[in-house]
């Protein structure tokens, strides 16, 4: 399998477990969790690099905490742009970009097991 359709996917359900593990994170099923992997990677293509560039010296400020804060904004501007993906606040959002970069590591680490 290609190796951009394997990121997708992992993407997708990682976002399905984010969803199930964390209150105030919403998807409305798998179709959503898809197309809010494509807008995450393009947020994270585009507009997350330049939340980097604005946010370096807080970043550096606080050893780079606030990196937290940067995935959690990424994560809420994916849930704007994405019909059936809701997220009710910032703290869910902080919450949701920490489990899912857990997520994310484990599904990849089976799917590359797997594949």
């Amino acid at each position: 399998m290609p190796q951009f359709l394997l990121t997708w996917l992992v993407t997708a359900l990682a976002l399905l477990v984010t969803a199930y593990f964390v209150p105030g994170f919403v998807l409305t099923g798998f179709v959503a969790a898809a197309i809010a992997a494509v807008v995450l990677g393009l947020v994270n293509a585009i507009v997350r690099p330049i939340l980097l560039f604005f946010t370096l010296p807080l970043t550096i400020l606080t050893l780079g905490l606030f990196l937290f804060v940067v995935n959690a904004l990424s994560i809420w501007i994916v849930a704007a742009l994405t019909p059936g993906f809701d997220i009710t606040g910032f703290i869910p959002a902080l919450f949701g970009s920490i489990v899912l970069t857990i997520a994310t590591t484990v599904l990849g680490w089976f799917a590359r097991a797997i594949d």
